[in-house]
């Protein structure tokens, strides 16, 4: 089941893997918004609407984008404020302020929506949401670090919660592992299970990986549960485990005794109180990053480059 929140939105991000398994029936309420300028200061020579509006912007060229898909982003650059905290309409920012990077990261997050078809009032609702998160209360997530990939020091750690059976799961898995393999020494990648209570193998699945964790193979039993989602069963985790080199047969004792169902419960609870809807659930430094603006490696970069700018500048953004 999907989430109901924004259908023309999440239709459209569905292709482009932005789609989630649903597990709360009650969503948490989204982050305040983020404060705003009361009215815009006009900038000489600014956008006038239509595509027009879209060229001339240094550094930026938004050509390759189809006459519908640059009306919508017209719209969102006349409409929405740059959040690098001036009094300019992004359009404006980009135009009047050159140097600021932030406005680009932006308007780069902006096209790849109105590219993908959703429409202007949808694209600022997701901003709107995706940088009032940065001034949210951060969930505190506590995992082990046999769970984690990459440099324990890095500036930023990405905590993602999964499920086995999520197809949706599935589909983002390379492009998340991607992402950290490339930027291994600024992020610090963590997976954590949680099943949903529509997919039948997704407990003894959790377990199973929890279990090869203990001997040193959280990672391979992570990918292998992925790759045979659709067959999973206690048999074929067995099985899996004798093709990593485990033993088998210990980790069918371990299902049969429940040996980690209550750490397994620890973290769906650590999951549940971060307000988790579905998944896949992914948190930069314990913000939530909403899955709606895209789970792609150019979209995750963007939001890897806005945290560490956020931390940079003791939680704000860098002036223009």
């Amino acid at each position: 089941m999907l989430s109901a929140r924004r259908p023309r939105l999440l239709l459209a991000l569905t292709l482009a893997l932005t789609a989630a398994c649903s597990q709360i029936a009650e969503a948490a309420p989204p982050p305040p918004s983020a404060p705003k300028p009361a009215a815009p200061v006009q900038a000489p020579g600014g956008s006038s609407g239509g595509a027009s509006s879209l060229t001339g912007i240094p550094g930026m060229d938004f050509s390759s984008l189809s006459p519908s898909a640059q009306r919508e982003l017209s719209t969102v650059f006349s409409d929405e404020f740059c959040y690098c905290g001036c009094p300019h309409t992004l359009g404006q920012c980009l135009r009047a302020h050159t140097g600021c990077s932030h406005a680009k990261r932006m308007a780069r997050l902006s096209a790849k929506q109105a590219a993908a078809g959703v429409p202007a009032t949808d694209i600022i609702v997701s901003l709107s949401e995706y940088y009032a998160a940065f001034r949210a209360p951060r969930q505190k997530l506590e995992v082990d670090a046999r769970m984690c990939q990459g440099d324990a020091k890095a500036p930023v750690t990405l905590v993602e919660f999964s499920d086995f059976e999520c197809p949706y799961c599935g589909k983002a898995r390379p492009v998340l592992e991607s992402f950290a393999k490339k930027n291994a020494a600024r992020v610090r990648f963590c997976n954590v299970p949680f099943p949903l209570p529509m997919h039948t193998n997704a407990v003894p699945a959790g377990q199973a990986v929890l279990w090869a964790r203990d001997q040193g193979k959280y990672w391979e039993m992570h990918d292998a549960l992925f790759e045979n989602a659709q067959k999973l069963s206690i048999p074929v985790m067995v099985e899996l485990a004798n093709k990593l080199g485990l033993k088998g047969a210990e980790l069918q004792k371990a299902l049969q005794a429940g040996t980690y169902a209550k750490e397994l419960d620890k973290y769906k609870s650590m999951g549940n109180a971060a307000n988790i809807r579905g998944t896949p659930s992914l948190f930069f430094n314990g913000r939530f990053y909403d899955i709606q603006v895209g789970i792609t490696e150019d979209v995750l970069t963007h939001s890897l480059e806005d945290e560490i700018e956020w931390r940079t500048h003791n939680n704000a953004w860098a002036a223009d």
